[in-house]
């Protein structure tokens, strides 16, 4: 029979005398040990009784087996509700898991980096949401252990250690990764959420519904996360923050397990005090000119078919070797052209459509403006750019970027609201084309997009 021996100090009250100087000795601190039977293993191997085939859920029985491990979530901020996700080092941890509790007020006992250790005997482990959670078997489900038996499963060490967050790449993401507390530096929100006219909050928005996600991009490499706010934690009304700079919070994947989501502890785990890192738009104003000069209007009234589109003038491409391209799509008696990753098994799926020749030799003063609407929201994954040099391949040509008012859509399509752009482009001169890129996965990254209306007009 092995033994877990966990330190506690015993607080000693000491009861002094006249003592004719200033000088004080501390007392001795009595150390006690708090002896368990039973033998100990990793989270690691817990995890790997699980038959991902077979997804069956695993009971542990008669192993008098326990781990070890470290508090990483805090539900003080009620963005995690009756669950503790733990890892198996305070610092470069290599393995975390989700203990399902059926107590609503974790974080007074388990705070923060508190060392405990798990019983698993009469724990069951399942895949669920996303990841491997432990708790009690009932019937064909998992529910969190009953708050009458958590005591009997948790033992609270006295030891609390600092928790160092993990440095990683968006690019790193894998399930090895998952419940770990990690951080991501280098990153900004997109900038369709901090727009003037509307910043987003973390979780109170009209399309949020259960959780709110927000995205953000990496400044280098342009890679993209969601960052996951419960609509019911206590900061769910703050804006988000400007500027750039790194995030901490556990990796996990989203209730549908679509997509890799990071979930803070708390609005301070944002550290957005750096500028922002936005590309150069183009930089013709901000100021717009009511023409009365109609240059170029299309509202896909009558476009039926892809090769209607092509006889208008129009490139609809897809160049990451799939299928999907913008589609002709009837919606709400409205012909718009609609483009969505989703159901399509293509990862990654880009798509352009570009416009035709767009002349503005004779004309002055020109606004561009089009009107897009987004739903099933994963993600903001659609950019306008413009060239006055198309080659024919959206890939060989040199685009300029707009700043296009791209709406974060709802979960759904019920809210049919379409958002409007108008983008300057009087500083350019001859022929224009404009492109809309869609850039999509069939996994994670699957809002749809309609596009309607777009119109060039002048003096």
């Amino acid at each position: 029979m092995k033994y877990i021996k966990i330190l506690s100090v015993l607080a000693i009250s000491t009861i002094l005398g006249c003592i004719q100087t200033d000088d004080f000795e501390l007392p001795d601190l009595e150390i006690s040990e708090i002896e368990i039977e039973g033998d100990i293993t990793s989270i690691a191997a817990v995890k790997g009784n699980f038959n991902f085939e077979t997804e069956a859920i695993y009971t542990f029985r008669e192993t008098d087996t326990w781990f070890e491990a470290y508090v990483i979530s805090n539900d003080a901020g009620g963005n995690f509700y009756k669950e503790l996700i733990v890892q198996d080092k305070p610092s470069n941890p290599t393995s975390g898991i989700h203990l399902l509790l059926d107590h609503n007020s974790l974080f007074d006992t388990y705070n923060l980096g508190r060392k405990i250790y798990v019983k698993l005997d009469g724990l069951s482990l399942w895949y669920n949401n996303g990841v491997l959670q432990l708790g009690i078997q009932n019937l064909g489900d998992v529910v969190p252990i009953p708050n009458s038996l958590i005591d009997d499963h948790i033992i609270r060490s006295e030891i609390t250690k600092e928790i160092e967050p993990l440095n990683i790449e968006i690019s790193d993401f894998n399930p090895e990764l998952k419940n770990l507390y990690v951080s991501i530096q280098d990153v900004q929100f997109d900038r369709n959420l901090i727009k003037e006219e509307q910043v987003f909050s973390f979780a109170s928005n009209p399309a949020d519904q259960y959780d709110g996600e927000r995205q953000l991009e990496n400044c280098e490499t342009g890679e993209t996360v969601l960052m996951s706010t419960s609509t019911y934690s206590n900061f769910k009304s703050l804006l988000i923050p400007n500027g750039s700079g790194s995030i901490e919070g556990i990796l996990t994947r989203d209730f549908y397990d679509e997509h890799y989501v990071i979930v803070l502890n708390a609005p301070d785990a944002l550290d957005m005090s750096g500028d922002r890192c936005d590309t150069e738009y183009l930089g013709c104003g901000d100021s717009f000119t009511d023409g009365s000069k109609i240059l170029f209007e299309e509202n896909f009234d009558g476009v039926t078919s892809n090769t209607t589109l092509n006889s208008r003038g129009w490139t609809n491409i897809n160049v990451s070797g799939g299928e999907k391209k913008f589609t002709p799509t009837l919606s709400a008696g409205n012909r718009v052209l609609r483009v969505s990753a989703y159901n399509t098994n293509e990862s990654p799926l880009e798509a352009w459509l570009v416009t035709p020749a767009l002349d503005l030799s004779n004309s002055m003063n020109e606004t561009l403006s089009f009107d897009i609407l987004s739903s099933y929201d994963k993600g903001l994954i659609l950019e306008v750019y413009i060239t006055q040099d198309f080659t024919g391949d959206p890939r060989t040509t040199e685009w300029i970027e707009l700043d296009a008012n791209i709406p974060l859509g709802p979960s759904s399509s019920n809210s049919r609201i379409f958002k409007n752009s108008k983008i300057n482009i009087s500083c350019l001169e001859d022929k224009v084309w404009v492109g809309f890129r869609y850039l999509g996965s069939t996994f994670d990254k699957t809002t749809t997009y309609d596009l309607d209306n777009v119109r060039v007009i002048g003096e």
